[in-house]
């Protein structure tokens, strides 16, 4: 048992609804893919909780570790990793994560994770998205996790690939993609990396072939999304911090030429990192369309009103980047 499964117990004494939601499903031979499904079909019918997927997640491996079932498909299925596009309509992917910092607060959501849900399946602007949701794990990401779920859908053609997590106080556009992690604070397994602001550290497999580049630009139309100013403000945010000049607004790329990255405009944690890794990949195979990341504002707990005005804001956010 991991740290994630170990608060399984937390969580079925704090939020029992939440975590026994999808009981009836764990013993289906499908169970992942069946998670999956259920959990869209439950967001999109009104129930706006990206919770129950993730600790029915967990109580499914760790059921189908104790009985010695396959553990291969608990993962991919259930989370969205099958996605497939339609062929007669431009494709748009979305990513959210789950949710993080459950030590903190166990009735933890993640917007981004919710608006994935919410979004799989429907069609913004005559577009047909697929979303899925990545784990806050280091080891995947260490192990090539985004890269292998990005790469055939980047290859196949997309209209638009929009990479999400929760973040701050407004929606931001992250304009700046930094290479390295800074940020000490664990994943969901409580791993620590050893990263620090001090000492900021090129994740494993990133520099492995090549020298990489410290800074990325993402490619998203920025002025239009910036437009979609309801609740919160979007801002395209340049705001990164290096070595050499610490936190600084940057004006272009080729302002950053000379900067050891410390935080990219997305941080120094996964978020950051799902966005530049996507960038580097999308660089790496020569394919072309507008892509990103994009922080929704923070939510304590789980709070439905203001995660559905935020999943609002996102589709419009999307809508505005197609249009």
């Amino acid at each position: 048992m991991d740290a994630e499964e170990a608060r399984l117990e937390r969580a079925l004494a704090a939020l029992p609804a939440v975590a026994t939601r999808y009981d009836d499903l764990l013993d289906e031979p499908d169970a992942p893919a069946r998670l999956w499904r259920r959990a869209v079909t439950d967001v999109q019918a009104g129930h706006l909780d990206d919770r129950p997927l993730y600790w029915a997640r967990l109580k499914l491996r760790r059921e189908r570790r104790r009985r010695g079932g396959r553990l291969d498909t608990v993962e991919p299925a259930s989370r969205g990793f099958s996605a497939t596009f339609p062929s007669d309509k431009p494709a748009v992917l979305v990513t959210g994560f789950d949710p993080f910092r459950l030590d903190d607060e166990i009735r933890q959501s993640n917007p981004s994770g919710l608006a994935a849900l919410a979004l799989n399946g429907t069609t913004i602007a005559g577009a047909h998205v697929r979303a899925a949701i990545l784990p806050v794990r280091f080891a995947d990401f260490d192990g090539g996790l985004v890269e292998a779920f990005l790469a055939p859908r980047f290859r196949n053609g997309l209209a638009l690939a929009v990479t999400v997590s929760m973040g701050r106080d407004r929606f931001d556009l992250e304009r700046f993609p930094g290479l390295r992690r800074s940020v000490e604070m664990p994943d969901n397994r409580n791993v620590y990396t050893g990263a620090s602001a001090a000492e900021p550290q090129v994740p494993p497999g990133l520099g492995s072939t090549s020298a990489p580049p410290e800074f990325l630009e993402f490619s998203l139309p920025a002025a239009p999304m910036a437009a979609v100013e309801e609740r919160w403000p979007v801002r395209d945010n340049r705001v990164v911090r290096s070595l050499e000049r610490g936190t600084f607004a940057a004006e272009s790329l080729a302002d950053l030429t000379n900067d050891t990255a410390v935080q990219g405009s997305g941080g120094g944690y996964l978020s950051n990192e799902i966005a530049y890794r996507s960038l580097l990949l999308q660089q790496r195979l020569g394919v072309r369309f507008p892509l990103g990341h994009l922080h929704t504002p923070s939510v304590r707990g789980h709070d439905l009103a203001l995660e559905q005005e935020m999943v609002d804001q996102v589709r419009r956010i999307i809508k505005a980047a197609l249009c």
